[in-house]
This record gives C-alpha cells, sequence and structure tokens, in this order.
C-alpha cells in the first residue's frame, strides 16, 4: 500500500514532464516551420529580383558608359564630398522652400480674389468701352508716329516746353469760355447773306463788338512782332 502511494506522484511528475517536452517540441517544430517558409519566401523573392537587378545592373553599366567620357568617377566623388559639406545649405534650401510653399498656401486664396476682382473689373471696362477707346487711342497714336519724321521729333523737343506752356495758357478759364462762345455764335448765327458796310459800320457800335476787334487787333499786332 505504501510503495502504491510512493509510486503515484513519480508517475505524475513523468506525466509534467512529458507534457513539457511536449510543448517544448512543438514550439520548435513551430519555429523550424516558420523558418522554412520564411527561407522559401526569400527564395522566392531574391528569384523574382534577380532578373531586375541584372536588367538594373545592366542599364547603368550603358549609361555609366556613355559618360565615361565627361564624367569621371573623381567628378562624381567630388560632388557627393560637396553635398556632404553643403548639408547644412541644403537644409537651410529646403527650410526657405518649405516656408514659401506655406506662405504660397496662405497667399492663394487671396490671390484666388484679387483674380476675380480683375477679371470682373475687365468685363466692366470692356462693356463701358475702355478697350474700343484704347485700341482707337492706338491707331491715332500710329498715325501720328508714322506722320511725323525724324526732323519733326527733334523740332518737337525743341519747342517742347513752348507748346505746353501755350496749351497751359489756353486752357484758362476765360480762353475756354471765348473758344466756346465764338463756337457757339458760328454755329448759331444765321445766315444774313451780303452785309454792307454800313451794317458792319453799325454793328461797332455795340460794347461787346467793340472788345471783340480791339482783342483781334491786338492779337494781330502781336502776330506782326514777331
Amino acid at each position: 500500500m505504501d510503495a502504491a502511494l510512493s509510486a503515484e506522484p513519480t508517475i505524475a511528475q513523468l506525466n509534467q514532464k512529458i507534457d513539457f517536452l511536449t510543448e517544448q517540441l512543438a514550439f520548435v517544430t513551430e519555429e523550424l516551420r516558420q523558418q522554412q517558409r520564411r527561407r522559401q519566401e526569400w527564395e522566392e523573392l531574391q528569384a523574382d529580383a534577380t532578373p531586375i537587378i541584372n536588367d538594373v545592373f545592366r542599364l547603368a553599366t550603358e549609361q555609366l558608359e556613355e559618360l565615361d567620357e565627361s564624367v569621371q568617377l573623381e567628378d562624381i566623388l567630388h560632388l557627393f564630398k560637396r553635398l556632404l559639406r553643403n548639408t547644412r545649405n541644403l537644409e537651410q534650401m529646403l527650410d526657405q522652400l518649405e516656408n514659401v510653399m506655406e506662405l504660397w498656401q496662405d497667399f492663394g486664396p487671396l490671390s484666388r480674389d484679387a483674380f476675380f476682382l480683375l477679371m470682373n473689373r475687365l468685363d466692366e471696362m470692356e462693356r463701358k468701352g475702355y478697350f474700343v477707346f484704347l485700341e482707337g487711342g492706338l491707331d491715332i497714336t500710329d498715325r501720328i508716329v508714322t506722320a511725323f519724321t525724324e526732323e519733326d521729333v527733334r523740332l518737337l523737343g525743341d519747342n517742347i516746353v513752348l507748346i505746353v506752356e501755350t496749351i497751359k495758357q489756353m486752357t484758362q478759364p476765360e480762353i475756354m469760355t471765348m473758344l466756346q462762345s465764338t463756337v457757339l455764335a458760328i454755329e448759331t448765327e444765321p445766315d444774313s447773306g451780303d452785309i454792307s458796310l454800313l451794317k458792319l459800320m453799325g454793328r461797332l457800335r455795340d460794347p461787346a463788338v467793340k472788345r471783340g476787334f480791339a482783342k483781334t487787333l491786338n492779337a494781330l499786332k502781336s502776330v506782326g512782332q514777331k
């Protein structure tokens, strides 16, 4: 009876050890299976990538052979060294580029609004006839340019100050009023046919006619003195 009781723990311990060994064997078997699967996947990847790598290597070799006359290995190494030495400058340049891109993203909506506003303004100017007027002005300018010779342009430059001063004096309110009154008088004065000397002498009694006649004589006198 005692021997049977002492043997039971031994059998239980053996069963535990067998279960533990079974678990370890299953773990090792699973690890071997995964390693075999990874090795198989790597072999398949290697088999698929080998032709691609060979093509890339062949293409690179051909391109380097074409550049062999103008580019040497020393040049490539020198360029690589310069890139390494200027890493900080390249980083600053990239930072500035990022800032410009951010500024453009912020400025984008404003530029679109300004573009649409400009389009609306141009459409309004076209409907009002600004472009037609500008086209006519360019045509007039073209006629003036083709009509003037080089000597005319030189004389115009020599007398431009006098011309501007004359235009300035002609734009005085009293001069413009007189010109307007003269034009209206010519347009509205009825055609009275032949006017006798006696009628002309009678009109000289009009104070306005006297003032106009005096101004005309002064103008003729000024022309005669030149």
